[in-house]
């Protein structure tokens, strides 16, 4: 258990404590005061609650300085004990005495639980407090001791590393003494092998830069052929692609004419047959109406090509509109297979 656990259940018997303290002198002075008033003056009755409520300040007193004599480690002597008992039994006379007076057993038994549990709380409280403060200082020389290992361990470990350190610069410095030695000689012949070999490296270098003479000329020759290739890749690929977009755009236009002419065609033989007298079945009716909207001809001779009403027709010609808006102006004829 660690100190934060501890102060935990030092605060919740703190809590505990005063709660049946103060639940103890509620239930002793709503006890008591009708007692005290029976049995003083009646012009004196008001007084009747002093009597419990001097005596549970002295239960608060009691509990209070015990409480902080048992933080410190401290002990008050014999006086406090005197002073505990005397004010708990004081409390259980007076919260049994009504009963005790009509010899009402159960109601002593009653009015024994609060007082009771105010003697034995006030006294256990006392030594969880003590127990507590023991823990605590039990626990602080325990972390104390602790602290002191790791301080001993870390000068013992400071004192090994320093002691290491001096030995590790004592083997450096003579491998350094040795290193220096070894790299004089290495110099020396290094600087014989040096010698041999820039004359050798001046002669291949002359050579080499020969060779990456001509190997250069011969990739720029190289990459002149590769480029005029290219280019003329390219433009062969241009005009191929420009070709076969004329060609696209050619075919577009042929198809778009076609459409035209077989669609003037399809009005020009609904609108062949001139004025009916009766009327059209629905769907040939549509199809002279979208050839005559098509055409461009005034709803009254739609009208008298289908045989229907200039009102039919007129709907039929906004349907057109708003449909001949929608698809971007292009004419749609119901029921015409194209």
């Amino acid at each position: 258990m660690n100190s934060v656990q501890i102060r935990s259940a030092e605060r919740a018997l703190s809590v505990g404590t005063w709660t049946i303290v103060a639940g103890a002198m509620l239930y002793s002075i709503l006890t008591v005061t009708p007692l005290a008033a029976r049995h003083t003056p009646d012009e004196w009755a008001w007084t009747a609650p002093i009597l419990p409520l001097v005596v549970d300040a002295a239960v608060v007193i009691v509990v209070k300085l015990d409480d902080v004599l048992a933080r410190l480690g401290g002990h008050g002597g014999r006086w406090p004990v005197v002073l505990r008992w005397m004010t708990g039994l004081m409390t259980w006379a007076l919260n049994v005495a009504d009963s005790a007076l009509k010899k009402d057993l159960v109601g002593v038994a009653v009015h024994s639980v609060a007082p009771l549990l105010l003697i034995v709380t006030a006294e256990t409280g006392l030594a969880y407090r003590r127990a507590i403060a023991a823990a605590l200082v039990a626990l602080d020389a325990k972390q104390q001791a602790e602290r002191e290992r790791r301080e001993q361990a870390a000068r013992d470990r400071a004192e090994r590393a320093r002691a290491e350190a001096r030995e590790e610069r004592e083997h450096t410095a003579m491998l350094a003494r040795e290193q220096r030695e070894h790299e004089a000689a290495l110099v020396r012949e290094q600087a014989e092998r040096e010698d041999a070999r820039r004359r050798e490296e001046t002669a291949r270098a002359d050579e080499v830069a020969r060779v990456e003479r001509e190997a250069r000329e011969r990739r720029e020759h190289e990459r002149e052929q590769q480029q005029q290739e290219r280019e003329r890749l390219e433009h062969a690929a241009e005009q191929r692609r420009e070709a076969e977009r004329l060609e696209r755009e050619a075919q577009a236009r042929r198809q778009e004419q076609e459409r035209a002419e077989r669609e003037r065609r399809e009005r020009a033989a609904l609108l062949s047959g001139g004025p009916v007298n009766e009327k059209l079945a629905e769907g040939r009716a549509r199809q002279v109406v979208g050839a005559a909207f098509g055409e461009g001809l005034p709803v009254r001779t739609a009208a008298e090509l289908c045989g229907w009403s200039v009102g039919w027709v007129s709907t039929r010609y906004q349907e057109l509109r708003d449909n001949h808006a929608t698809t971007a102006g292009v004419p749609v004829l119901e029921g015409v297979q194209s």
